[in-house]
């Protein structure tokens, strides 16, 4: 896949004290990104539920760029930029784009997957490798 993105627009009830968007509303978009993500892959919450396994992050870091308003027009991406050669761990980074040509964000995520039942680290069912061989590759993916 050549690339993922998802368009939303900034809405009132998004905004801090000083009109801009709140700054955990950055990480939201980065969520339902990654989310609409799998989910597009056929990795949904359910078939997680029913196989034991789910995500979990070991960071999550934004780097605010612009300012974004109420009504901004925004375009978030998602790219992969790490995998284990297991798929067991990985990083992404998103990029959210504010009315077509303004950076104004850069969220960079590091992850893996945790069996649900254990509470435990594990290496993902087989299918999850399509959907990460899948997922758009960063300039600087590499396989750890």
């Amino acid at each position: 896949m050549e690339s993922f993105e998802k368009k939303l627009e900034v809405r009132w009830s998004d905004l801090d004290p000083n009109f801009h968007m709140l700054h955990s509303k950055y990480y939201d978009v980065g969520a339902y990104c990654r989310m609409s993500f799998l989910v597009d892959q056929g990795l949904t919450p359910q078939l997680m539920k029913d196989h034991h396994f789910g995500l979990i992050l070991f960071r999550e870091e934004c780097i605010f760029k612009r300012e974004i308003n109420f009504g901004d027009a925004l375009k978030i991406n998602l790219l992969l930029s790490k995998r284990t050669a297991d798929y067991g761990r990985w990083s992404m980074y998103h990029e959210i784009w504010k009315n077509d040509y303004t950076l104004a964000a850069v969220i960079h995520v590091d992850g893996a997957w945790i069996d649900t039942a254990k509470r435990k680290l594990t290496k993902p069912p087989v299918f999850i490798q399509t959907v990460f061989d899948n997922a758009p590759l960063s300039k600087e993916f590499i396989i750890s």
